[in-house]
Formats: C-alpha cells, structure tokens, sequence
C-alpha cells in the first residue's frame, strides 16, 4: 500500500464519524496534558526548592544539637532538650583550616508589639554579625547588627521585612521601638525581601543580638544552631568531618555517635529533592491512568469500527489486499487518533503549566524530553491498544464478511 493513500484512506476513516474520533481523542488529550502539566510542576518545584536552598547562604554547613536519623528527623541524644551546642563551640569550629564565617544562633518565638499598637508573632533570632555574610542576607534600610552593639548586649533590632509592614504598614521603622517580652528594643535596620528557604521564612524573623537574646530573652547560653560558611565548595567535606571531630572531642564524645549533626546543603537538598522527584512521579503515574482510559477508549472505537466495516474489509480482501494492508489500515487509523490526541495534550499541558506559574507562583518548566515523551507514549498507546482491532480486521474471512449484514 502507498504511504499517500494509507494516509487519505487514514483521514478519510475519521472523518466518517468526527463525534466519536473527538470524543476517543479527547481521552488522550487528557491524558497526556494532565502527564505534562503535573511533571512541568514537579520540575518547577524542585528547581525553586534549589534555589531557595542555594540562597541560604553559599557554602553552607549547619551544625545543630541532637541526632538526625533517616526517617525521623532530629532527636535527642539522651539528654531529653537536645541543648548540646553551648558558647565554647564557637572557637572551637573557628580554629578549623577553611572555615570563612561562623554563625552561632537562638531561635524563640515571641509576641511583638509596635508602639502604635500592631502585634505579631514571630521567630527571634539572637545573631552575630557574621550572621549577614552566612545567611546570605542583605540589609534594605539601616544596618545590621554590629560588633559593639553584640559586646554590649545591646537592645537593638532589625526586623526581616514582613514583621516591619505587620507592625509599622508602610512607614519607615528604623528607629522606632518595638516591645519583644515586654522588653523595649530599638529597630536600627530591615532586610532586603528573600522570600522562603524551605524552612523557614527569613522575613518573617527579628534579630537581636545573640548575647541579649540568651541573657536577656531566652535565659539560656545554649544554641539552637551553629551556621558555617566554608571558604569553597570543595573544602566542604573536609571542613565537615573536621567539625565533627573537633566538637566531639570538646564534648568528650565518641566521634562515630555524636550528641550533635552536621547537615551540608547538598544533604538538604537531595532530601528535599528526592521527595519531589517521588511526588512527581506519584502525580504522573496517576495522569497516566487517563492516558490507560484513553487507550481502552481507543481500542473500543476500534473494534467498533472493524464491526462496522466488515464488508468493506471483506471487499478489499476480495480485489486483493492482504493481511498485512488491512491490519496496516486500522493501525495507522488507532496511532493517527493518538498522535492527534498528543498535539493538542502537549498545548493543554503547556497552557495548565502557564496557569500554575501565574497564579500558583510556581515557576513551571516544560522541558523537551517530558514533550517528546509524550508523542512516544501517545504512540505506544496507539500501536498497543490498536493492534488487537487490526489483527481482528486482518484475521476475517474475506467471503463471511462480504456476506456480512
């Protein structure tokens, strides 16, 4: 059989009955948008998961009290509160060849209130000035927390950009007084807009320094977190397996079970980015039972179709087509309904994916490889859920089925 007129005969079979093509495409159709659609997010969502971590701070290593444990997050190594991060670790990790930058760290949550009355809750960060260069955190009006102001436990704040509008709206806050505890502090600085690290959002913060926060605030010389910034990326491992012995030793600890973690970005990241990968899977595979639907729907018009036109088959066999041009015929008709169904499911993925960016926020990617799979699935379905009607067409019995009624 000619190619030309495997394809008019192709078009003109479809054409026959333009609801019922329509209504079986429009199973693919869905099908594959819905595959597209979800797998464009889940690739959006781990690259701004990426980013977010990457905007942390560069070359970063956290140091935190207790255990992490595959499974079951941070836990205590016995000591029940897991405050096994005190002041003297600082110099410890300081003395380490590579470390750049240290950041020791307390968090608490308090209520805050402005001098005009507004209120809000908010995480308390007690803070050094390293903390900028760390944390990666750039200052949009005044200034940050200074070497003096650490020394003399100083009642200063800088409010991170949300907590500024939540208490002061739209007007300037810097030196104005805002109450933490019932304790009065004064604002000298708010944060330049980062938007969320994943977890936790720094705009949403207040820093003090970190000795007000642990004599004044909090009560305590414990530390919630020690934030290293090392030199480069490659000296991350090393710097890493150092800290660990370095603070193991001055814990008096055994260094293979340790009473505090050490967590990388790249172990954050490939945590974070493992979930997503698996949610993403988990979203496409449940699109993919539409394009399963769709493919039954297919085989069901299909066969419909070997039924209706049995004569004509019969017919053509009779003048001479053989086996393999009639299951040639129907199988080109079951893949051009496919292929049909994967042009328009690629444009109504693309156009869901648009949508999501725009009013979700989630920066969307549709990448070629998730396109070109679509057509080689939507031709799979085509050629698996269509080669049964086919066989079935070139398998009838040319006299029976012109004796067909």
């Amino acid at each position: 059989m000619i190619i030309s007129d495997l394809f008019q005969e192709t078009y003109i079979a479809i054409s026959a009955n333009k609801a019922r093509s329509s209504l079986t495409i429009l199973g693919i159709v869905i099908g594959i948008g819905s595959v597209i659609a979800m797998v464009s997010i889940g690739q959006g969502a781990a690259g701004q998961i990426q980013s977010s971590i990457q905007g942390l701070g560069s070359n970063l290593l956290t140091v935190i009290p207790g255990v992490v444990q595959p499974g079951r997050g941070i836990v205590s190594s016995g000591r029940g509160s897991a405050q096994t991060l005190k002041n003297e670790d600082i110099d410890v990790v300081r003395q380490i060849s590579g470390v750049a930058y240290v950041s020791p760290e307390l968090q608490r949550r308090f209520q805050i209130t402005s001098t005009g009355g507004n209120n809000t809750n908010s995480t308390i960060i007690g803070a050094t000035p390293e903390y900028s260069q760390v944390r990666n955190v750039s200052v949009d009006q005044g200034s940050f927390i200074a070497e003096n102001q650490l020394r003399g436990i100083g009642r200063v704040a800088v409010l991170g950009p949300t907590v500024a509008k939540d208490l002061f709206a739209d007007s300037d806050p810097v030196g104005k007084t805002i109450r933490i505890s019932k304790i009065n502090f004064k604002v000298i600085g708010v944060l330049q807009t980062k938007g969320s690290g994943g977890f936790f959002n720094p705009d949403d913060t207040v820093f003090v320094p970190l000795t007000t926060m642990q004599k004044i605030l909090a009560g305590s010389d414990f530390l919630s977190t020690i934030a290293i910034g090392v030199e480069s990326k490659d000296l991350m491992p090393q710097v890493q397996n150092e800290a660990i012995f370095a603070l193991a030793a001055k814990h008096r600890i055994d260094p293979q079970n340790p009473d505090f973690s050490i967590v990388s970005q790249a172990d954050i990241l490939g945590a974070l980015t493992q979930v997503t990968n698996t949610f993403t899977i988990f979203l496409a595979a449940v699109a993919g039972i539409s394009l399963i639907v769709g493919g039954i729907g297919i085989m069901n018009m299909m066969l419909t179709t070997v039924t209706e036109r049995t004569r004509e088959i019969g017919l053509r066999k009779a003048i001479g087509a053989k086996k393999k041009d009639i299951s040639m015929q129907f199988l080109a008709e079951a893949v051009m309904l496919t292929f049909i169904g994967g042009i328009v499911g690629v444009f109504l993925g693309w156009i869901v994916s648009i949508a999501v960016s725009n009013f979700v926020g989630i920066a969307t990617t549709v990448s070629i490889s998730s396109v070109i799979l679509a057509f080689g699935v939507s031709a799979a379905i085509g050629i698996i859920f269509g080669y049964y009607p086919a066989r079935r067409a070139a398998a009838l019995n040319p006299i029976q089925a012109l004796r067909y009624e």
